[in-house]
C-alpha cells in the first residue's frame, strides 16, 4: 500500500510502513516540507492513491464532503509516546491493510480500529 503522512505524525511513522514493505512518504520529504498545504496533501493522495495517515480532523471534513484524499488513516491515540504510537501502528497494521481494501476512511485509537463510511 502507498501511504503520505501527515505534519503531524513523527517522521518514523513512514519509516516503519517502510520497513513493513509499503510505500510511505512523509510531509518533512516533500518540497514544501511541514508547510504543505492541505490542499496540495489531498491532491497529492489523490494522484497516487495514497492512504493519507494523519492526527488533523480538518481531512475528516474534506473527506466527507469532498471525497478527498483518496482514502484516509485518522490517528485518534491523543497524545502518546512514540513507542505507543509504533505499537498500536505495528499491532494494527495487518488488519488496516486489510481494511483498507473495503474501506475509505479507518480510525485508529489506543483501544483499536473504528470503521467509517
Amino acid at each position: 500500500m502507498n501511504f503520505l503522512v501527515d505534519a503531524h505524525l513523527p517522521r518514523r511513522v513512514a519509516y516503519w510502513l517502510k520497513a513493513a514493505g509499503h510505500q510511505a512518504i512523509h510531509t518533512l520529504d516533500l518540497p514544501e516540507g511541514n508547510r504543505t498545504t492541505d490542499a496540495a496533501l489531498n491532491s497529492l493522495s489523490l494522484e497516487n492513491q495514497a492512504i493519507l495517515v494523519t492526527k488533523d480532523s480538518d481531512f475528516v471534513n474534506s473527506f466527507i464532503l469532498q471525497r478527498q484524499p483518496y482514502k484516509l488513516l485518522l490517528i485518534s491515540t491523543g497524545n502518546v509516546t512514540n513507542n505507543v504510537l509504533e505499537s498500536l501502528i505495528q499491532h494494527n497494521l495487518a488488519l488496516l491493510v486489510n481494511l483498507f481494501e473495503s474501506h475509505n476512511f479507518l480510525e485508529l485509537t489506543r483501544d483499536g480500529l473504528v470503521l467509517h463510511s
